[in-house]
């Protein structure tokens, strides 16, 4: 997800930043979205601060944690 805005969050999430998401369908329904934030633990966001995009699977592939 893309973050779009940080408001009220301004420590945990920067804007046109990349976040990976954890699908949550039960949150998804109060239009909530789990982000791993900038503290590296997934948290619970406004969903109209992120902007979902599909990635090309070689873009995915550059973004994956190094294992």
């Amino acid at each position: 997800m893309l973050c779009a805005r940080n408001q009220d969050y301004p420590a945990s999430l920067e804007v046109r930043k990349l976040y990976p998401v954890i699908r949550d369908t039960a949150t998804e329904r109060h239009c909530l979205v789990r982000v791993i934030d900038e503290s590296g633990d997934d948290y619970l966001y406004p969903a109209n601060y992120f902007v979902a995009l599909r990635l090309p699977q070689r873009l995915k592939r550059a973004l994956a944690p190094v294992a």
